[in-house]
């Protein structure tokens, strides 16, 4: 039997983090924890007047978010983090050593169109060309696959089990 994995659900804003987090969660048939609630108040803010955060910003935010996966190691989990650079996922990495990341992917048009359909989200469509611009897609040394956004959230959660699947089948 499988060791249930920490899945870190990533991606740019309105990828669907927070939506296909809670169904790859109870598909997996672990908890779900959403990254936003990790945010300190002062970034919440910052946010939502349309001001990007630096690196400063996110580091508590990431080690919190890290302490959560390393707590659900050998039990598995989903937190949903946008841990756009390298570095943010490193520092994932370094809190909770096993977590396997998801990627979210869509083309700028897409997520804008979708971002622009929530309501009561405090992340503004403002700071999308900021977050692409962030963005640095996994590389292949890290634990992790990519799945397109394309399709309605069972569609995309469906992919990403089969994606997960084959990456745990993989020799390490």
């Amino acid at each position: 039997m499988r060791t249930p994995q920490v899945v870190v659900v990533m991606g740019v804003a309105g990828t669907g983090k927070t939506t296909i987090g809670p169904l790859l969660a109870s598909r997996l048939g672990v908890p779900y924890a959403e990254g936003d609630d990790f945010h300190p108040r002062a970034s919440i803010e910052k946010m939502t007047a349309g001001v990007p955060l630096e690196d400063a910003d996110r580091w508590p935010w990431l080690e919190a978010i890290g302490h959560w996966a390393h707590g659900r190691a050998g039990l598995g989990g989903v937190v949903s983090s946008s841990a756009l650079k390298r570095s943010y996922r490193d520092r994932l990495r370094a809190v909770a050593p096993g977590v396997v990341f998801l990627h979210l992917t869509g083309d700028r048009e897409l997520i804008e169109d979708r971002m622009s359909h929530r309501r009561g989200h405090f992340m503004p469509t403002a700071l999308l060309d900021s977050q692409f611009a962030t963005l640095q897609p996994l590389e292949p040394d890290e634990a992790g696959v990519a799945v397109g956004v394309c399709g309605s959230p069972e569609e995309i959660t469906a992919r990403a089990v089969r994606a997960l699947d084959a990456l745990s089948d993989t020799p390490a």
